[in-house]
């Protein structure tokens, strides 16, 4: 919209016109109410939901989550039929005549079970029955809707809109003020007329239809933003596992960079007259020694946190098993060491993986099975590693503590990295086991030796 002034032409926001508005409610009516109105839609029976694997013994589910009332909603509904006709034999017109039951009875009747298969069809349909028996059955108890057929045209609205939508809801109950009214004003002079009854007993049912249909939208989308969040922080934990694996193994690798680097300048020291090619040989590895040097502390620089602070100590190994059983005894967890095999010396990546795994193993133990004992297995073979980590049942009169149950993903990640294999579940007797074995590639020392 513009406005004209001496000055020029000054152009103020557009508002929308009575047209438009009028065109955007004609759009909404034809979609709701006469596109496709008639097209096959069967009610379904309702989901059976499956049963409960760690249902106690004996206990039997109610039968709204045991399947048996699965047709619950088409027996409610056909209930509502046999009502309008118990309504029309009570309050019937014409005497009770077959002809006046028929009309007053059995039309209203199987107009309801039409909105088992044909929801918004049965609706207008019972527009329609309404204003026929309307014009029929003048005389009777109320006018335009007689005991019966208010009964039914309520039933129909009330299961329309619980299987549609609250526009729906909406259109039906204005359309449904307009056929009183209309029938009122044309033919309702003298007559004891029920369109206010009517529209505000249907207004009321159609409103607690439409809270129910809110409440089961926000339902759905506070459950599809539950599964977001859920996958989001599932995928946020395994980053920020995967990123204090490397700041771990950061302290490792620049250690053997940093040997290699210390070895291969002093190596030309260690030979009498070396030639000219072998000196400029280390000095290439020890310049590429200190560039991967560089370049792992500028990887380190990029996955650090902000409150991240460097490790004023070598990282653990299976070495330091002792100090960490003893700081979890301390805490009250008993816990047994078993080691089997030759012990030897690991790569330390594999010493440092091994060693947080323990101690996470048994960080959930403290956490979700308290006052339960623990045992440690520890077992050297020819082709890697094997950890044992398992506790018996939580006793029952301590209450686990709740934790942020990350702890499964880091151990995955960990025996991932090293192409390990892990499996983790509950054991026979009510605890709780994680057995893990990594690969470690056999020095030929070790093969002749075995």
């Amino acid at each position: 919209m513009t406005e004209t002034t001496t000055g020029g032409t000054r152009t103020q926001p557009t508002r929308p016109s009575e047209a438009r508005i009028v065109a955007g409610l004609t759009a909404s009516f034809r979609k709701e109410m006469l596109t496709d109105a008639f097209a096959y839609r069967p009610l379904l029976p309702l989901p059976t939901p499956a049963p409960a694997a760690t249902a106690p013994t004996g206990h039997r589910p109610p039968p709204w989550r045991s399947g048996q009332l699965a047709w619950a909603p088409h027996v409610i509904v056909a209930g509502a039929a046999l009502t309008t006709l118990a309504l029309a034999y009570v309050f019937g017109g014409f005497s009770l005549s077959p002809v006046g039951w028929a009309l007053t009875g059995l039309v209203p009747a199987a107009v309801v079970l039409t909105t088992l298969v044909r929801p918004v069809g049965a609706w207008w349909l019972s527009v329609c029955s309404t204003t026929v028996l309307a014009a029929l059955v003048g005389d009777g108890w109320t006018w335009p809707w007689t005991p019966a057929t208010f009964f039914a045209h309520l039933s129909v609205m009330v299961v329309v809109a619980l299987r549609t939508n609250q526009r729906v809801a909406g259109w039906m109950w204005f359309l449904t003020i307009v056929l009183g009214a209309s029938l009122d004003f044309f033919a309702g002079s003298g007559r004891p007329v029920n369109t206010a009854g009517m529209g505000i007993v249907s207004g009321m049912a159609l409103l607690i239809v439409s809270v129910l249909h809110i409440r089961r939208e926000a339902d759905q989308e506070v459950t599809a933003q539950q599964v977001v969040t859920a996958v989001e922080r599932d995928r946020r934990t395994l980053l920020e596992e995967r990123t204090t694996i490397a700041r771990e193994l950061h302290d490792v690798v620049a250690h053997h960079m940093s040997v290699v680097a210390i070895q291969a300048e002093a190596a030309p020291y260690r030979v009498e007259n070396p030639p000219p090619e072998l000196e400029a040989a280390f000095a290439t590895i020890r310049e590429n020694a200190v560039a991967a040097l560089t370049e792992l502390r500028r990887v380190l620089g990029v996955v650090r946190s902000a409150d991240y602070e460097a490790p004023d100590a070598p990282q653990p190994t299976l070495a330091s098993l002792d100090g960490l059983l003893a700081n979890v005894r301390e805490a009250g967890l008993q816990v047994d060491k078993t080691v089997t095999g030759a012990v030897r010396e690991l790569p330390q990546g594999v010493e440092l993986s091994a060693y947080r795994i323990v101690q996470e193993a048994l960080s959930n133990t403290l956490r979700h099975a308290p006052g339960a004992g623990a045992g440690v297995e520890v077992s050297y073979v020819l082709g890697g590693l094997g950890l044992r980590i398992h506790n018996a049942a939580p006793t029952a009169d301590v209450r686990p503590s709740p934790g942020a149950g990350h702890g499964i993903t880091g151990m995955r990640e960990r025996v991932a990295m090293l192409q390990g294999e892990m499996t983790t579940g509950p054991t026979d007797d009510g605890g709780y086991e994680v057995a893990v074995f990594i690969p470690v590639r056999t020095t030929a020392g070790e093969r002749e030796s075995a």
